[in-house]
């Protein structure tokens, strides 16, 4: 009832009241907790795939280097050696919330705060009296449209990141003048806009040596003789090897930026490469379940086209002998205009598709999964032949389950690590794939 009050009262309010509000909560949140990110070192990551990786990244970097980091984002909340899933549905939490998790880390050591930086929360002003000092911008590709209004105005709010950069004047922490940093994926089309605003230094990095926008940044950090394996990945960059142990080129991608971060806080290149190196699991991110199936089982969070594109295509290089696709798509509202093109990447890229609840929030999950699966009938799947629509989602995983055979790869994609599922009412019910996973094959 409560949740049903605040949307109508959300759906009534004028944009320029609900804008006001938005402003002042995030003004209050930072002089409540006495404006903590003066005293830190504050790097966000936005972009539309890639921010938890490149976050989780970045901390294994700062954290080889000797450092104390918190963190935000959408998988977990980390205070130095405290960490905790982030149950919260939302990429960024709330101002208060935001304000308080940078007071405790100020009061735990830590030196650098890494905020997973969404456009929601950008366009929400949660950004606003944060006082950041690296940006970095991982990619862009359609998504959230439907709440922006257009692509122009998602990849605008995107850059309120980077444009915060000059609004606030260099920090002096123990003694040191600290830099204001843009990091840009220069393989990306938007990626000169993202170099366009004011800081000390502009980083761009890429797999291609005949990138352009090299000439206009200040440092230019190029990974070549990029190799792609089934269990690792391999590049160069000055000299130096890395062989981090995520797989896929977008993964690659992840780890330039966080390597980008790291040389632009004065981190020796050999320090980052064994950080990269260290064999830890991303929770949600590709993890793999383990069996005595001789099936590959594998987790992700990937839910919007670009990403869900990625992990089918790192998928391949493990080259199952089947590839079993389960998924869904959000449901509130959120890109609706998506949903089948989800169901078309999963036709292409799998041999079966089971299509099934995610997060429908106040909408009919049937009509969510109808959507998904006509756009995996428009590939060429065939209804009950190999593509099954089942709402139940613990259902769907025992379905997969029960079609793989020796050599053959089940992807679930949608939710990760997520913990909860959204459900009418504003309810967060429990959910875990990986539990379900578990459960299921014991």
């Amino acid at each position: 009832m409560i949740h049903a009050i605040k949307t109508i009262i959300r759906g009534l309010l004028p944009h320029s009241i609900l804008d006001a509000y938005h402003l002042a909560m995030a003004h209050l949140g930072a002089w409540w907790y006495r404006h903590p990110s003066r005293q830190l070192i504050v790097i966000g990551v936005t972009g539309t795939k890639g921010k938890s990786t490149t976050v989780a990244l970045i901390t294994r970097v700062l954290e080889q280097a000797g450092f104390a980091v918190g963190v935000i984002a959408t998988t977990h909340f980390k205070i130095n050696d405290r960490e905790w899933v982030n149950e919260t549905k939302q990429t960024m939490p709330g101002r208060m919330r935001l304000q308080r998790l940078l007071r405790e880390m100020v009061r735990s050591g830590c030196r650098y705060a890494i905020i997973e930086t969404s456009s929601e929360g950008l366009a929400q002003h949660r950004q606003v009296s944060i006082e950041y000092d690296v940006a970095v911008f991982t990619n862009l590709s359609p998504e959230h449209i439907e709440s922006h209004g257009s692509f122009e105005q998602y990849r605008d709010a995107k850059l309120l990141l980077f444009r915060s950069l000059a609004q606030h004047k260099n920090k002096w922490i123990a003694g040191e003048r600290i830099s204001k940093v843009i990091v840009v994926n220069g393989d990306d089309g938007e990626a000169v806009r993202f170099l366009e605003p004011r800081a000390d230094l502009h980083y761009a990095f890429s797999m291609h040596a005949d990138q352009p926008i090299a000439a206009r940044v200040d440092s230019f950090v190029l990974a070549h003789q990029v190799r792609l394996f089934d269990d690792h990945s391999e590049f160069i960059i000055d000299h130096q090897l890395f062989r981090p142990w995520l797989i896929g080129a977008h993964n690659v991608a992840n780890c330039i930026a966080a390597t980008s971060v790291g040389v632009s806080q004065h981190i020796p290149i050999g320090i980052i490469s064994e950080a990269l190196g260290q064999n830890v699991q991303i929770p949600g991110r590709m993890e793999e379940i383990p069996n005595d199936r001789d099936v590959r089982i594998f987790v992700d969070y990937a839910h919007e086209p670009a990403s869900l594109e990625a992990i089918y295509r790192a998928a391949q290089l493990l080259k199952p002998k089947r590839l079993i696709a389960v998924l869904g798509s959000q449901g509130g509202g959120r890109d609706k205009a998506k949903r089948p093109v989800l169901g078309r990447l999963a036709g292409q890229y799998a041999h079966c598709v089971i299509v099934t609840n995610e997060d429908p929030y106040d909408e009919n999950p049937q009509d969510i999964i109808d959507e998904v699966a006509a756009g995996a009938m428009e590939a060429g799947k065939r209804l009950d032949i190999d593509c099954w629509k089942i709402i139940d989602r613990e259902r769907a995983l025992k379905a997969a389950l029960d079609l793989a055979t020796a050599g053959d790869m089940i992807l679930v994609t949608g939710k990760g690590s997520e913990t909860v599922m959204a459900v009418a009412g504003g309810k967060l019910v429990p959910w875990d794939d990986r539990t379900a996973l578990k459960k299921l094959l014991s």
